[in-house]
């Protein structure tokens, strides 16, 4: 009778272990969504182009400093997580509303949202001449980011000031992979024209240098999906104090029947 009785309490304990084990849909993030291929390109114009959210900083000058004055907001102290080796800088920041426009000295409200850098530059240089002789302009995007998620040594969002950055680039900031990061299946998320969209990148393959979303636009979200290791590490770590307590429990069962 007490060996039936301790075939049912194992039994019992058995299905609590395995039914409290993780899974890959308890760890997985991004599980139910549509992945292209990573040599799908998810956006032909490789330049940068201004849009709504984006800061900008944006320098008037010319042969005499005193003219270009008007045209410059006054210098501030910015802290920010550039990546630089100041790790503050002096900047004068214009953000681009939700319609694409600044508003910027003297001329007023202007719209450079969907502009690329020469685009902004050329319209910026054509209204300030009015005022302006020969007028040089120097714009830069001051809030490039890109967010690396996962199997990485340093996760977080990650500002850059060269505007252009790559994947290796990317995870180089983020520390690279750990050892539970899965190679063959880096997940990038990037809003093309209003809409999320999806695709993936084989770190195992030197081709990877040749896809076309290789280098980042700013907002891209890198995940990088844990390995088959890493959820069974995260279940054990889980269940340590109930396995512990089930081997106590089994360890004194025992005692008792052998007495």
């Amino acid at each position: 009778m007490k060996i039936q009785n301790f075939t049912k309490i194992i039994l019992l304990l058995s299905v609590i272990v395995l039914s409290s084990c993780a899974s890959r849909q308890d760890i997985i993030y991004f599980q139910d969504e549509p992945i292209t291929n990573a040599q799908d390109n998810l956006n032909t114009d490789f330049e940068l182009r201004f849009r709504s959210d984006d800061l900008l900083t944006i320098d008037v000058s010319a042969l005499d400093p005193e003219v270009a004055r008007p045209f410059n907001l006054p210098a501030v102290s910015y802290n920010s997580s550039v990546i630089s080796a100041q790790g503050t800088l002096k900047m004068q920041t214009y953000l681009i509303d939700g319609n694409g426009n600044i508003e910027f000295p003297v001329l007023g409200t202007i719209k450079i949202g969907g502009l690329s850098r020469s685009e902004a530059n050329t319209m910026m240089k054509e209204k300030l001449t009015e005022y302006i002789k020969d007028p040089i302009v120097n714009i830069r995007l001051a809030n490039f980011t890109v967010t690396v998620l996962g199997e990485v040594n340093s996760p977080g969002t990650f500002t850059v000031l060269d505007e252009k950055i790559s994947l290796n680039e990317a995870l180089g900031l983020a520390g690279d992979l750990t050892i539970y990061g899965k190679r063959d299946n880096v997940f990038l998320i990037r809003e093309v024209d209003g809409q999320k969209r999806y695709a993936k990148f084989d770190l195992t393959s030197v081709n990877v240098v040749n896809s076309p979303n290789y280098y980042l636009v700013q907002n891209d979200v890198i995940y990088v999906e844990p390995n088959n290791a890493r959820v069974r590490q995260s279940a054990y770590t889980q269940n340590n104090s109930l396995i512990v307590s089930i081997v106590a429990t089994l360890a004194t069962i025992t005692a008792i029947l052998i007495k």
